[in-house]
């Protein structure tokens, strides 16, 4: 039993190493009108392109917080249309699988790896993102309140922000490292490969309807974040000091 649970890990990791580097790759059939499982592949592979260049952006601006911190918030929002896009996308593709849709039947799963990795990635994309957009709309001092304490430590959203960020760095490193050669593979290199895959309008009109709309949100998001960028971020955590206030002799 424990040689063949060695064997299974082992084919696992062959499989997601290969499709990782490029060396193996899903046939995804095409049909007509959208383009089926391949233009769906197209389609979030080009979004997860958009994501992981506006997310490197995001993660540069950490580097000085403080003066960075507009930009921190233009580009967290930036990044939540391509997010729910990509979910949107791949969501669909899970859902045809498991509805039995011969195409997406034929298809294929991604190795069990990144199956497993993927809800993750999903779920902390979506927390880092929901927790970032709470902290612009509820403000320094909200964010900063006590939602609940945890082994005697206080957590407000400020903290599952900053927690959810980490989860999502480990998971999206991972996603990402397996990802990234074939979604470029999809995106510059198929037209080497394979005739076009119906549906190329509609997917050339998603991506920049998106990236418009996210571009609207961050304009009206950035002008309601404007007690965070009066220096909220340095601001003193009234709630503790308030209570240290009470507890001293």
């Amino acid at each position: 039993m424990k040689e063949d649970a060695h064997v299974v890990v082992r084919q696992w990791s062959e499989r997601t190493l290969a499709e990782a580097l490029g060396r193996e790759h899903r046939d995804d059939p095409v049909r007509s009108g959208t383009g089926g499982p391949a233009g769906n592949a197209r389609l979030t592979a080009w979004t997860g392109l958009v994501l992981l260049v506006l997310f490197a952006v995001e993660l540069g601006t950490l580097l000085s917080i403080g003066r960075f911190l507009s930009w921190h918030v233009v580009v967290g929002v930036l990044l939540v249309p391509p997010a729910l896009l990509k979910t949107a996308t791949t969501g669909w593709r899970i859902v045809r699988y498991y509805t039995g849709d011969r195409a997406y039947r034929q298809a294929g799963p991604p190795p069990t790896p990144l199956r497993l990795l993927g809800p993750l990635v999903v779920l902390f994309t979506l927390a880092v993102l929901g927790t970032g957009l709470a902290l612009v709309f509820l403000g320094p001092d909200a964010s900063r309140t006590p939602l609940l304490t945890v082994l005697g430590q206080r957590v407000d959203v400020l903290r599952l922000h900053q927690a959810t960020f980490l989860v999502w760095a480990v998971v999206t490193g991972l996603h990402t490292l397996a990802r990234i050669v074939p979604a470029v593979r999809l995106t510059f290199g198929a037209r080497k490969t394979r005739p076009r895959i119906p549906g190329r309008v509609s997917r050339a009109v998603t991506l920049p309807v998106t990236l418009l709309a996210a571009a609207i949100a961050a304009t009206l998001v950035l002008g309601a974040s404007g007690a965070w960028l009066a220096g909220g971020l340095h601001r003193p955590d009234h709630h503790r000091a308030s209570t240290l206030s009470h507890t001293a002799p």
